[in-house]
């Protein structure tokens, strides 16, 4: 068995007309929840500055309400069906757009990290529009597509497949070598290698390509909803702000905020859930 940073080789059976079975698991990062109250005691910390700076005065309330106003005017979003709609609206299009990106991503960044053909093709075609502002593409997308969810759907898809492709691709492509030769010592071709080595050692990294394409979804789109939505998180935040309603407009952002923390937790879980079964299995 040979190991590494980025997983195991596990190798079984050997003897005489026996199937040599591969496979690759990804190691887990340790466990962090010694962390958890440092995480709670940066939050904490900083609603206690926010409450300081409101209560003192030093910024004026409309600019900078304090954290209770902005809780009340989160209760009353809730009680008056508001903030539902709206997040409702904007959880429709992340989901779209990003199972669709990030989808593409995952199957792009396979084929360019296990094949140097698949590489060639995709590198330098990423390249050229992976630098290009994705809100820039949105008026193109609605000239295509036309008024309605289809261009705000295909702007997330389009940021999200970025993250995950270029994550994914490197991932595979940088798996240690240990690895991939001890695979073929035991007997493994190209095909095993890539089913038992590359893409199981890749987890941890596509993982957190997904993390930062969900946070790439997140942004946009609030932008998209901001210049073409009539419903969602991003049109709330806009429609609030041109009225001056800074509770409401913060109460938004930490909306936003929320959404961003579940997004990373519920991937994480996902995670967990997945080394857990690989290690049962």
């Amino acid at each position: 068995m040979a190991a590494s940073g980025f997983g195991d080789v596990v190798g079984r059976g050997g003897s005489a007309g026996e199937t040599i079975t591969l496979e690759a698991r990804a190691v887990p990062a340790p466990g962090a929840r010694q962390y958890r109250g440092l995480r709670v005691g940066g939050i904490v910390a900083l609603l206690a500055v926010w409450e300081a700076l409101s209560r003192s005065h030093v910024v004026p309330a409309v600019f900078l309400p304090s954290p209770g106003a902005v809780a009340r005017e989160l209760a009353h979003l809730a009680a008056t069906g508001d903030l539902w709609r709206s997040v409702g609206a904007s959880l429709g299009r992340i989901g779209a757009g990003f199972g669709i990106g990030s989808a593409a991503g995952l199957i792009v960044g396979i084929l360019a990290g296990i094949s140097r053909r698949a590489e060639a093709v995709a590198e330098p075609l990423i390249a050229a529009v992976y630098p290009i502002p994705k809100i820039a593409l949105l008026p193109l997308l609605i000239l295509w597509l036309g008024i309605g969810e289809a261009p705000k759907i295909a702007l997330i898809a389009i940021g999200a497949f970025f993250p995950v492709a270029i994550g994914t691709a490197t991932a595979i492509r940088d798996v240690d070598p240990l690895l991939i030769r001890a695979a073929r010592s035991f007997g493994a071709g190209r095909i095993q290698i890539a089913t038992k080595v590359q893409l199981p050692a890749s987890v941890p990294v596509v993982f957190a390509s997904l993390r930062l394409a969900a946070g790439m979804s997140l942004l946009l789109v609030v932008s998209a909803e901001m210049i073409a939505a009539t419903a969602g998180i991003g049109y709330l935040i806009l429609y609030a702000g041109d009225l001056m309603q800074t509770s409401r407009l913060l109460a938004g952002i930490v909306v936003l905020s929320v959404l961003g923390l579940l997004s990373t937790a519920g991937l994480a879980t996902l995670e967990r859930r997945l080394f857990r079964g690989r290690a049962r299995g």
